[in-house]
């Protein structure tokens, strides 16, 4: 299986999903990408589909939108 990559913008809300993300499945199996420290890497989350964040692109490149605490458009801005 590859990795989870779990995306946020480092709100209370991402960081809360987070923790329990890496608490369901361990910080060994996740990637974490801080999209507001991180911002090169906005274009390949919204390859996958992430309109949101938290977000999860599983493995197998499902992309599972987790609450909701900001948009993609709102991070570029």
């Amino acid at each position: 299986m590859e990795k989870t990559i779990f995306y946020h913008a480092g709100c209370p809300v991402c960081r809360s999903a987070e923790e329990e993300v890496i608490d369901l499945i361990g910080k060994e199996n996740l990637i974490v990408v801080h999209l507001g420290e991180q911002r090169e890497q906005i274009g390949k989350a919204e390859t996958f589909g992430v309109k949101s964040v938290p977000a999860l692109v599983t493995g197998k490149g499902n992309v599972l939108h987790i609450n909701y605490g900001a948009s993609i458009e709102e991070i570029k801005n």
